[in-house]
């Protein structure tokens, strides 16, 4: 790989970036960024030992302090209050107890469906029973409010108590209304049930299909079945029940309403659309197993140099959690190791974390390490440090989120998932430059990537955040062939046991997509301004609210 020109002034006394010449010092720390360091970190995490990280669970605690204990041979400090490298939270674990089969029933016919094969429901509440009594099924659209793009699909309708049959996504159509093809938290399935909760109703369906969700429908089936992880409710509105059904089965359910799913779902497109009663109605009632345990967020500091900028921070985060011991796969295997997904992401965080230490002086602005839990439950373990941050958010100058690592190989780009919102594009671009690639913004925009992955908990505080992901041009191989890559894994591994370590994996691109990080997070610590949200971004007021907070 060609050597990097650009490089970073990391002196106490300067906040630039030396664009013009190089930093042999900053060159030599980036040296500690290593494939076999990583490839260590990813096939001990993601080890059987490790039971697939389950929150709460004795693999969680076992890969926590495991994960302490790297950050402490680096030479960090523990980052969490009272000298701890743990910030502890608490989940409410909520098992439903699915029915085999949940019947509907129009006027003149009924319909059931089996559980795994046709549709997965669990509870929208931490209580021992969630219940629905003859609750009617109202089709909703895309079951969206949202007045700044002049769009409601509920129209002031009654919904209380009803059962919102939604489709996935948001409208893709046109690049002027919501985000073209690149999805935006409307079209994800957490916005969805708030949504309806929000209505008051009873319930919410989403249908699923695997362009609209970004995922088979196998993902629905591993990731929504067992035990389901929530931090502990607060006085927030839920509905009794969340499920998802699939398409075929939709279908069926509208036939017996006398509709056609395809027409019902045309008529959503636009945005005069107002909610249907279907006139079928539907009880169920789930006994529900609720468990209280506790994970933990682990935090590894480097405090800054500069006395007057140490009290801001760059914060890199992966999540160390996945999804633990659950269904088996067709060979009996439980265990769902969690390997690129995402022990490949904390291995290039801690291998960022070696370079940055094995720098003579530490960068102006604090580098704080986050392993954050709990992400594949609903990104809780970042949302909790949001809401209990070490730092001020205002003071909080960017977040670096990996999830998932390339294993391919090289390749001639890089994926930034959030290119065009911040600041944060320049620095970016100029070193990927350097490094003889370039920055492309999410090149699977219609899954949403940016409302997925602990970035998005960050953003939500007004911080400037970025997710790195994997590129699909790769170096020697013909067109497409990336992209078949990170198909396949979607399709076949993502969230399932068969994510596992393969010797055979490549860590050359990890390296490269590590050192861009490396570079990326010492510019911004070390330059005299932090990062802005582009003018107009929908984060933008956040941040402006929380650098306010600082001045009064």
């Amino acid at each position: 790989m060609k050597q990097l020109i650009i490089l970073v002034a990391i002196q106490p006394s300067s906040g630039t970036m030396d664009v013009a010449g190089g930093n042999p010092v900053a060159e030599k720390a980036a040296q500690q960024i290593q494939g076999d360091y990583m490839r260590g970190i990813v096939a001990e995490i993601s080890d059987d030992r490790y039971e697939g990280r389950g929150p709460g669970t004795s693999g969680d605690v076992a890969a926590r302090k495991y994960l302490a204990e790297q950050l402490a041979a680096l030479g960090l400090q523990p980052g969490a209050e009272d000298g701890s490298w743990e910030q502890p939270f608490d989940l409410v674990g909520v098992n439903s107890s699915q029915p085999k089969t949940w019947t509907f029933n129009a006027k003149d016919e009924s319909l059931t469906l089996k559980q795994w094969d046709q549709f997965i429901v669990g509870s929208g509440v931490q209580e021992e029973r969630a219940v629905i009594t003859d609750a009617e099924l109202v089709f909703v659209g895309y079951g969206i409010q949202a007045p700044e793009y002049d769009w409601d699909d509920y129209k002031g309708a009654d919904l209380k108590g009803k059962i919102l049959l939604m489709m996935n996504n948001d409208p893709d159509w046109d690049p002027e209304l919501f985000g073209g093809e690149t999805r935006l938290w409307f079209g994800r399935w957490d916005y969805k049930y708030l949504s309806a909760a929000l209505q008051g109703a009873a319930g919410a369906i989403i249908i699923h299909t695997a362009p609209s969700a970004g995922y088979p429908f196998q993902v629905v089936q591993t990731s929504w079945t067992g035990v389901q992880f929530e931090l502990p409710a607060g006085d927030e509105p839920r509905s009794q029940i969340n499920a998802w059904v699939t398409e075929d089965s939709a279908r069926d359910l509208v036939r017996m309403a006398g509709l056609d799913l395809d027409e019902l779902r045309e008529a959503a497109f636009n945005r005069d659309f107002k909610p249907v009663p279907l006139g079928i109605s539907t009880s169920i009632d789930m006994k529900v197993d609720l468990q209280r345990v506790q994970s933990a967020n682990v935090l590894g500091l480097i405090p800054g140099s500069d006395p007057d900028l140490r009290d801001e921070a760059v914060i890199y985060t992966a999540h160390h959690d996945h999804l633990g011991i659950s269904t088996p796969n067709d060979s009996g295997d439980a265990i769902y190791n969690g390997a690129l997904d995402n022990a490949s992401g904390v291995a290039q965080i801690l291998a960022i974390a070696k370079a940055i230490k094995a720098l003579p002086a530490a960068p102006r602005r604090s580098v704080l390490v986050a392993l954050v839990g709990a992400e594949e439950q609903g990104l809780l373990g970042s949302e909790y440090y949001a809401a209990n941050p070490t730092f001020t958010p205002g003071k909080i100058a960017a977040n670096l989120n990996y999830d998932g690592g390339n294993i391919w190989g090289h390749t001639h780009d890089v994926t930034f998932v959030g290119l065009g919102k911040s600041s944060i594009d320049k620095i970016m671009a100029m070193i990927a430059k350097e490094q003889g690639r370039v920055v492309k913004p999410d090149q699977f925009a219609d899954k949403g990537y940016f409302y997925r992955s602990d970035q998005f908990s960050f953003a939500k505080i007004g911080v400037p955040a970025m997710y790195l992901d994997t590129g699909t041009d790769f170096i020697d191989r013909p067109p497409g062939w990336g992209r078949q890559q990170q198909d396949h894994y979607t399709e076949v591994n993502y969230h399932q046991p068969s994510d596992e370590y393969d010797p055979s994996w490549n860590f050359d691109g990890m390296v490269e997509d590590a050192l861009l990080g490396y570079w990326t997070g010492l510019a911004i610590a070390n330059a005299d301004e932090m990062p802005t949200w582009n003018a107009g971004d929908e984060f933008e007021a956040a941040r402006l609210d929380a650098l306010n907070a600082i001045d009064d």
